[in-house]
């Protein structure tokens, strides 16, 4: 298989058809008598059969060897993983953050170097999420990994990730992101010596594109710049076998031996596919006149709940961006959110955190916690002329969810958990004056 650039088709959720080689995808029906090429034909379904078209999701794959001759899988050990329900700790309501974890001492891959923060919901019963951190210094040799939970969401902060799906290749880099269905097998291999990063894995209903709504019909994320792998396959006479496939299975690691690659698709077409996005094409929108707008204008990617408005999880980005309002405070403003928010910064720094909040680093603020600009930022903010100013070298995200995110012991416990977040905020003294301007903007 060519390991240069891999080519990309274009556009979010569409029907997309791709081969390897010429010849390799039937014409005019899914399940011929015989394969072209001496192929097996396999459907992926990531939805119910009876599915809405609009949500139904699935790709038929013409491929070496079907999926279905392996062994019986085995229980490997989690490591750091964890799955919802989660129970190891009492959901907190204390406002939380960490320094950047600690590189990997021991050659680890990105399945190894998954480390749980926590999560909500249950994987058995697809609601919710769970959020990891990944430290990895290797890459995937001979080794493959496959959620039945849920889709991965992968963010990476430090190092490009070259990921090896069924479906074709995807190489994302900080500043990018990837999203890996449910059920979609891959490898990740390492370019760079080391790769750390955020994983939101969802167990929910598919992250799709939020509507617009009165923002009209451009802005915000544009479907035709996300991008799926074309096919490409892993030539059966360059993979040593055995190979290892490790599955996420109801919350726990299986493992089993193939004696062929699990990346063998020569041929493909559907709408289950993987994709990659670069978040420099997202268009921020904002206010050209007063008022902080609320965050969901920055969101990238939902999942919808059952309940019109709610998401179980949303993806959103603090990009580069103008900031223009008059007789407003510029920052986030101080906020206490039914919705939890874990969040995440690539690099640069937060507009709302001037010290502390590290690359690398994150914070969670779960449901109805206060929070908002340390003490720092608000007597910055609050007394700084406001003149057109651009917030440029930052790039945080947030994965948002209707439910409290409790914690895995060992997040809760982890060292470079900072203990003494809370004093962001003591700097903030008292200042009510009944005899001041009662409008110090007015005139």
């Amino acid at each position: 298989m060519n390991e240069g650039e891999p080519r990309y088709l274009t556009g979010f959720g569409n029907s997309h058809q791709s081969e390897a080689v010429p010849g390799a995808l039937p014409r005019g029906q899914n399940s011929p008598q015989r394969a072209p090429l001496g192929l097996y034909a396999e459907q992926i379904s990531g939805t119910a059969f009876t599915q809405p078209r609009h949500v139904n999701r699935r790709t038929w794959v013409y491929r070496i060897t079907p999926s279905a001759r392996h062994s019986a899988y085995h229980r490997i050990p989690n490591g750091h993983l964890r799955s919802a329900p989660f129970t190891e700790t009492e959901p907190t309501p204390n406002r939380l953050r960490w320094n950047p974890q600690p590189g990997a001492d021991n050659p680890t891959d990105f399945v190894d170097g998954l480390y749980t923060i926590g999560g909500n919901g249950n994987a058995l019963t697809h609601t919710g999420i769970a959020v990891h951190t990944y430290r990895a210094n290797r890459s995937m040799t001979r080794r493959y990994l496959v959620d039945a939970d849920g889709e991965l969401l992968i963010v990476p902060q430090a190092g490009r990730l070259h990921l090896f799906t069924e479906l074709g290749r995807l190489h994302v880099a900080p500043g990018q992101i990837a999203l890996i269905p449910r059920g979609i097998r891959f490898r990740v291999d390492l370019p760079d010596p080391a790769a750390a990063g955020y994983v939101c894995e969802n167990y929910g209903a598919a992250f799709t594109l939020p509507e617009r709504g009165p923002i009209g019909a451009n802005g915000l994320a544009d479907e035709r710049h996300f991008q799926a792998p074309a096919a490409a396959y892993e030539d059966p006479a360059e993979v040593a076998a055995p190979v290892q496939l490790v599955q996420k299975f109801g919350g726990n690691l299986w493992a089993s031996e193939f004696d062929h690659s699990p990346l063998d698709v020569v041929a493909w077409h559907g709408n289950y596919a993987p994709y990659r996005y670069n978040l420099a094409d997202f268009t921020t929108l904002g206010t050209i006149s007063h008022d902080h707008p609320d965050p969901s204008i920055f969101t990238v990617l939902t999942s919808p709940s059952d309940t019109p408005g709610l998401a179980n999880a949303d993806f959103v980005i603090f990009p580069p961006r103008w900031l223009v309002a008059e007789h407003t405070f510029r920052p986030p403003w101080f906020h206490r959110n039914i919705m939890s928010e874990y969040m995440g910064l690539i690099h640069g720094v937060y507009d709302a955190k001037a010290e502390g909040f590290l690359p690398g680093g994150a914070s969670l603020h779960n449901s109805f916690t206060s929070h908002g600009p340390d003490a720092e930022t608000y007597a910055k903010a609050s007394t700084v002329p406001l003149a057109p100013q651009k917030v440029d070298n930052t790039l945080a995200f947030m994965f948002e969810t209707r439910w409290p995110i409790t914690l895995t012991r060992h997040a809760l416990d982890a060292p470079h958990r900072q203990g003494d977040y809370d004093a962001a905020w003591d700097g903030l003294a008292p200042r009510f004056s009944p005899d001041a301007d009662a409008d110090p903007d007015a005139g």
